[in-house]
């Protein structure tokens, strides 16, 4: 019989459970995720900055290849596909639409296509592009139809279909009252599919005004917080990947819950994970033959007949007493239940109660979910503004699936920041704080160590206010994850090597050394004795004598009475070893009953301030 093992073991599952899966074991996101980056060839996508700044064309060259290899990382599974408009040649399906060239179908990115992308950029790349698409007429509708097709003869199910227009014109068919309609007409037709439209608009001299055309063209954004994604058009790169990643990414909700007020007021919310421990992806392993990926299969038999067992045949037992509690599967999972998924309210308390060690684990977003219950959107806001207005957050009984263990939560209240252009910074919501129960916490006992003097204190405080700056996690990369990706990146686009990066851990030595000047030394003349080095290794054992085989003792260090005064103003008598401040006590008189050396520096600090 399996021994069973608590269930509370198997808690930390719920951290590493798939994005996307709703509680009680809901899956409302199902297939894969596809995206068609649809884009404008004309001749204006050619033109390059000024002061060397790369063309759009570049630029969105260079935005296609970071999808394409962020897709190969986190989800290979992913259909991309790259179309072109606008196009002297035309290159889709029976060529049955003009100026459109479909330089990938909708299939999972791999190498091959990086390496097309990578063609495609730079002066080079702009030259390969005129001679192999050319620039011709435009047609947006017939673009937009030709992806249509695209999507049609997918047999798979995709769970997201988005579709991207990166473009430097706002007029792309110069005010052709005939294209224009057949362009909206096919975007509706699209939108009408499921097929999400977005448009990365790019600068050009004037201005680009979305009103003229485009505002009729794209979806309506899915949240208000990607209002400001779509007025002002991207001039620098990093915009432009930062507007494509917001696009790009799927916000999933780890669950979706009911948050209980009171009796009969219930909000729909969903929890998010707004950051997630990036890892190595694991060892696939492969038939050495074939190279076909290998699959575990688990069989269990009976330890006397060796017959296979059937799951209904399992029963799982837990040794209490010295005596074998069996129980069934169904038993034992009415025992994991406590109550039905959902975020229960208990009531309001300070922040001032909420401390630092309350965090036990990654905190969670929470958000209303409108689709869910209608008004759950308005009354979270309203609960929202009152929390923080009063600045308390909310206690509450948390179960985030079926069969989890109950847990207390605090909701501490976020409101929204937007930057100077309008767009979101941090959107409204609750972070959701995981907090201990009475076992979880640890009674610990310090140990005694010597107290340092205000002297040192203050030194230190001085070293602190030059090394201070500030700090944001997204300006720093895992140097160990960004050099595996770039080995297989390396290896699997044949190049002689692989790409450096900059490890940004790594401390900035000079900059430090320049920041703080002479108080590193001022510093360590305060705290470690004359002849320290930290680069030494600590002394050997003393070797017997030559002659006589007694151990050489060190000479005795007369310290003056004058010297000792000077150390105790300078705050320096550590400095001075233990046998030394013994024999300046017993110089002076001192009698000491403690061997320690900060007892012997205050008696004769007493002894020589008086």
């Amino acid at each position: 019989m399996a021994e069973w093992n608590a269930y509370y073991h198997n808690e930390d599952e719920e951290e590493e459970q798939e994005e996307g899966q709703q509680s009680g074991g809901d899956h409302k996101f199902t297939g894969r995720d596809s995206l068609v980056f649809l884009v404008d060839a004309s001749k204006e996508m050619f033109i390059t900055g000024e002061d060397g700044q790369p063309s759009n064309f570049d630029m969105t060259m260079q935005v296609v290849r970071s999808v394409y290899t962020s897709k190969i990382i986190s989800s290979y599974r992913d259909l991309v596909a790259l179309v072109f408009y606008g196009t002297e040649q035309s290159k889709n399906p029976r060529n049955s639409f003009k100026n459109v060239y479909v330089y990938h179908d909708l299939d999972e990115p791999g190498a091959k296509r990086v390496q097309d992308v990578d063609a495609l950029r730079g002066e080079k790349g702009a030259q390969l592009a005129a001679e192999t698409m050319g620039s011709g007429e435009t047609s947006l509708g017939e673009a937009l139809w030709c992806c249509a097709n695209l999507y049609s003869e997918i047999k798979l199910r995709l769970s997201h279909k988005r579709l991207m227009i990166f473009t430097c014109r706002d007029e792309p068919h110069g005010g052709n009252s005939t294209k224009d309609r057949q362009a909206r007409t096919k975007a509706s037709d699209l939108k009408e599919t499921g097929v999400v439209i977005d448009l990365m608009h790019l600068m050009k001299p004037g201005g680009f005004d979305v009103s003229l055309f485009f505002c009729d063209i794209v979806s309506p954004p899915e949240d208000e917080s990607e209002l400001g994604l779509q007025l002002e058009p991207c001039d620098k790169l990093e915009d432009l990947k930062k507007r494509v990643r917001a696009k790009e990414q799927m916000k999933r909700a780890m669950a979706r819950l009911n948050l209980f007020l009171g009796e009969g007021i219930n909000v729909a919310v969903g929890i998010y994970a707004t950051a997630v421990t990036a890892r190595k992806p694991g060892a696939i392993r492969l038939y050495r033959e074939t190279n076909e990926p290998v699959r575990n299969k688990t069989r269990t038999f009976h330890t006397q007949t060796g017959s296979l067992l059937l799951p209904s045949e399992i029963k799982k037992a837990q040794v209490y007493g010295k005596k074998k509690i069996v129980m069934e599967r169904d038993e034992v999972d009415t025992i994991k239940k406590f109550d039905d998924p959902g975020l229960f309210l208990i009531g309001f308390k300070p922040m001032e109660k909420l401390k630092l060690h309350h965090h036990i684990r990654p905190a969670v977003f929470l958000y209303p979910e409108e689709d869910e219950v209608k008004g759950s959107a308005c009354l979270f806001s309203a609960l929202l503004t009152k929390c923080s207005e009063r600045n308390v957050f909310a206690l509450c009984r948390c179960i985030s699936r079926r069969n989890y263990p109950p847990r207390f939560v605090a909701l501490v209240p976020q409101r929204e920041e937007v930057d100077e252009g309008k767009v979101q910074i941090t959107p409204p919501g609750f972070n959701i704080i995981f907090l201990p129960y009475a076992d979880d916490i640890r009674t610990m006992d310090p140990p005694q160590c010597t107290v340092a003097s205000q002297m040192q204190v203050d030194k230190m405080k001085a070293i602190i206010t030059k090394l201070r700056f500030k700090y944001r996690s997204d300006a720093f990369e895992n140097p160990v994850i960004q050099q595996h990706y770039r080995n297989l990146e390396a290896l699997a686009l044949d190049m002689v090597a692989p790409e450096e990066i900059e490890d940004l851990i790594m401390p900035k030595v000079d900059q430090i050394d320049h920041r703080l000047g002479p108080l590193v030394q001022e510093f360590k003349d305060l705290v470690y004795p004359a002849d320290y080095n930290p680069e030494t290794k600590s002394a050997a054992k003393r070797k017997t004598a030559d002659f006589g085989g007694g151990a050489e003792k060190k000479a005795k260090v007369e310290v003056s009475e004058d010297e000792l005064r000077a150390h105790a103003q300078n705050g320096t008598l550590g400095k001075l070893t233990v046998p030394v401040l013994k024999d300046a006590c017993k110089q002076l008189g001192i009698r000491t009953t403690g061997t320690k050396k900060q007892e012997l520096m205050d008696a004769l600090i007493a002894r020589l301030g008086s």
